[in-house]
């Protein structure tokens, strides 16, 4: 696309009235000062205090401000000791043992911002540029849904013309088109979310129309002067306030699950906790729901990005530990997504404190998944903590206790949204998805697992449907009927 008609996309790309609307006397719902002055006045709780707290995290409640100041400030080991107990018990009551996999597909490395952390800012003329066609979208989905067996994407675009809404509407289509024969049903990409721009209400019913999962908008950081700083006034990502406030475009254009999220290493990190905390708070308020997801990654190297390297506030795996815990108890309802920017060490580690969601097998080069070469940096826009293949994450987390589930029956059954958000808080949802945890998962162990896999595989499946019987006795025969019908070759059975 041309400068002139880059520069015609540009100048109408934010409708002043749907950026202003919300605010109230001309401001938005982060004060710096206000979280800056808590996290600076507050001191850490007694263990009885924090206690109270905690116990305001099981039962499912979001914590105010305060209460989040107070467990920030704790650094007594045997009080953080039970902190992380707590994380694991409200993730266990919410979501069980399970864990979500998916894969992030790249469609675009084209992008009109300079954010000054990002490998794909428009000055890196080192990087490798294009957008995928929609054969190419058609030819990585068959890699992943095919060969790998992800049946949950992440698609990820840059922020340009050549991927506008009717482009990204366009890749939803084909990726939801694929169908592969696998050794024994058929795989299909089933649940798309989108990572992309923020846009306006009429582009975000768009993909509503078109299936979209849950759309994330990630802040980067919810300070107002560090974000002036990475994020050139002159771009569309300077404007703070358009950003923040495409989750309240998103839910009022009918997108029931928004995802949100802070890149750690721009700001404090405690700012930062605050920050994503303000956000569910607003829009609990606003729409009764808050965000499905939750991320906070950190930012690592990028080709031909200082930035990267020499991090403003670079946060210690040690605090990065404790941001994941506070995280949990403060937003408990929410899924928490950690992605392989970290470790496998380090991922192993978070996935007892309240981690739900984890990629695998995961490429963030364009068209990577195709070529299947290792990391170029000159194509992606980071490099890569975690390469463990699909088949190699889920054999660990077995080695765990953990089910890895490609469950999307909810979305598909009308749990989500608000229904979703009354579950996952009265503990109803894990009920749902356990069951269809198991039988999931006996799909993918049939239709994909190595030899090593299916073993670790066939003791969780054991002990899951034990449990089952036991616990949820009135549903078992009909459970155990739709395990049957998969195990002999059906699939895509849920309930």
């Amino acid at each position: 696309m041309n400068t002139t008609t880059t520069g015609a996309w540009l100048k109408n790309r934010i409708p002043v009235d749907q950026r202003n609307k919300y605010l109230i006397h001309g401001k938005d719902f982060i004060d710096d000062d206000a979280i800056e002055r808590t996290l600076a006045t507050t001191m850490a709780g007694d263990r009885v205090r924090i206690r109270e707290i905690l116990q305001k995290s099981m039962a499912v409640e979001t914590l105010t401000p305060g209460e989040t100041a107070e467990l920030l400030q704790v650094t007594d080991p045997e009080i953080f000791a039970e902190m992380e107990d707590a994380a694991l018990a409200i993730k266990k009551k919410v979501y069980d043992n399970r864990i979500v996999t998916f894969a992030p597909l790249y469609m675009s490395t084209r992008c009109v911002n300079n954010c000054a952390y990002c490998g794909l800012r428009s000055e890196n003329t080192g990087m490798i540029r294009g957008v995928l066609s929609q054969d190419q979208v058609r030819s990585e989905t068959e890699v992943l849904a095919g060969s790998i067996g992800h049946k949950r994407v992440i698609a990820v675009y840059g922020e340009h013309p050549d991927s506008d809404t009717e482009y990204i509407a366009e890749t939803l289509k084909t990726i939801y088109s694929v169908k592969m024969k696998t050794k024994s049903g058929i795989g299909s990409i089933r649940r798309v979310n989108v990572n992309a721009a923020p846009i306006t209400i009429e582009d975000l019913r768009i993909l509503h129309e078109t299936g979209i999962g849950t759309f994330q908008v990630f802040q980067e950081t919810y300070h107002h002067k560090t974000y002036a700083t990475m994020h050139p006034a002159n771009t569309l990502k300077g404007d703070y306030a358009w950003r923040l406030y495409c989750m309240h475009r998103a839910l009022e254009a009918g997108i029931d699950d928004v995802g949100i999220g802070s890149l750690f290493g721009l700001s404090d990190w405690k700012f930062e906790v605050m920050g994503m905390l303000h956000h569910a708070i607003e829009l609990e308020k606003k729409f009764g729901i808050g965000p499905h997801t939750i991320s906070f990654p950190r930012i690592e190297p990028a080709e031909n990005t200082p930035l990267s390297i020499k991090i403003p506030n670079k946060i210690s795996d040690t605090d990065f530990r404790r941001a994941v815990v506070v995280l949990r108890l403060a937003i408990p309802y929410a899924g928490m997504i950690l992605t392989a920017r970290e470790s496998a060490a380090m991922r192993n580690s978070l996935i007892p404190l309240g981690i739900t969601q984890m990629d695998a097998s995961s490429q963030v080069g364009l068209g990577a998944y195709s070529d299947m070469k290792p990391q170029q940096p000159d194509r992606q826009q980071f490099i890569l903590g975690d390469t463990r293949t699909l088949d190699e994450l889920i054999c660990d987390l077995a080695a765990m206790g953990n089910i890895t589930s490609f469950c999307t029956a909810g979305y598909r059954c009308g749990r989500t949204g608000k229904c979703i958000m009354d579950l996952l808080r009265s503990g109803q949802e894990g009920k749902f998805c356990k069951l269809n945890a198991v039988i999931t998962y006996r799909e993918w162990l049939d239709d994909f697992a190595s030899a090593q896999t299916r073993v670790a595989g066939e003791r969780i499946v054991e002990t899951e449907i034990a449990e089952i019987k036991a616990k949820m006795p009135h549903v078992y025969d009909s459970f155990m009927e739709n395990y049957t019908r998969t195990a002999a070759g059906e699939r895509d059975l849920f309930f």
